[in-house]
């Protein structure tokens, strides 16, 4: 199998649950590290960095007056800090992957890796689509935001953050396993013409055809990819310590097959592992689960 180029891994852990709203996710990357991640990553001969965690101050009200969007203030202040961090690391020649928390902080990993690599392919895993904005959301949870505001749109507090050209291009972001998109999410995707893969494609499909076409839009044209693999993808019986489950998600075995063949590109150069909830988790199942899809994705394999 070939190896992912960059054998240099710097572990940065994000405790955030401001972004869902909902405690619990915070234990995600203390969960994730006891889980042996950092073993399994030199088992496979990796060298690995872990510089701790980002300071999230969760002693805060959720709104002021007048504002909509939940914890804006903190969570901009949060992805400030980790744009730098991820950028840092990077510059020492580093592989940043980053522990949630939720998926909030997608916001500060891309913007610190596009300080790095300008031209990104970005793979998004989740059962959400995470673009609305101000405009559209329901809820106020910025977690359900961060991949607009990475396209340009939405907070200028948040699309501000590393300058308001630090942005994504649409045309190079694949979301897969998506199977909860909210109507004004629908409108946006398809005006901005972000390839979308549904569960019912990955049925119709499979695994493969959507990871060939999927690797093939975001390598081409690109200098690197950066996967955002949020467990939620999966489906709850395979990941049920997650905050925002939805029934009908990839299987184990699909997520473990689209994450080697992301390793066998060996364009990865950076991943974000997000909204890991322990304390909705059945023995620490999902954070488990999320250290053997990092194991697949860094070229673990049955033989």
């Amino acid at each position: 199998m070939i190896a992912t180029k960059n054998r240099n891994i710097s572990l940065i852990g994000v405790p955030i649950q401001l972004g869902a709203d909902r405690p619990g996710v915070e234990m995600g990357p203390s969960a994730i590290r006891s889980s042996n991640l950092q073993a399994k990553l030199e088992s496979l001969g990796y060298r690995v960095s872990d510089v701790g965690d980002v300071h999230v101050n969760r002693n805060i009200e959720a709104c002021g007056p007048g504002e909509k969007l939940k914890y804006i203030a903190e969570i901009a202040r949060v992805n400030t800090d980790l744009t730098a961090r991820v950028s840092q690391e990077m510059a020492k020649g580093q592989l940043p992957l980053v522990l949630g928390g939720d998926h909030s902080l997608a916001i500060g990993t891309i913007k610190g890796v596009l300080q790095h690599v300008k031209k990104l392919g970005v793979i998004w895993f989740d059962a959400h689509a995470d673009v609305n904005t101000e405009e559209t959301t329901m809820s106020g949870n910025i977690h359900g935001m961060s991949l607009a505001v990475l396209l340009g749109y939405g907070h200028h507090s948040l699309v501000s953050i590393a300058g308001e050209q630090t942005k994504v291009d649409p045309s190079k972001v694949v979301i897969i396993g998506a199977r909860s998109v909210d109507p004004g999410e629908r409108t946006f995707l398809r005006e901005q013409g972000i390839r979308v893969f549904t569960m019912h494609d990955i049925d119709r499909y499979g695994m493969k055809a959507v990871m060939d076409e999927a690797l093939e839009r975001v390598t081409t044209g690109t200098d690197g990819v950066h996967l955002s693999l949020d467990l939620d993808g999966m489906d709850p019986s395979a990941a049920p310590g997650v905050g925002t489950p939805v029934n009908g998600g990839l299987s184990y075995r699909e997520s473990h097959f689209a994450m080697e063949l992301l390793h066998e590109s060996a364009n990865l150069v950076s991943a974000e592992v997000v909204e890991v909830n322990p304390a909705l988790d059945v023995n620490n199942k999902t954070a488990q689960t999320a250290v053997e899809l990092i194991g697949s994705l860094f070229g673990e394999s049955i033989m």
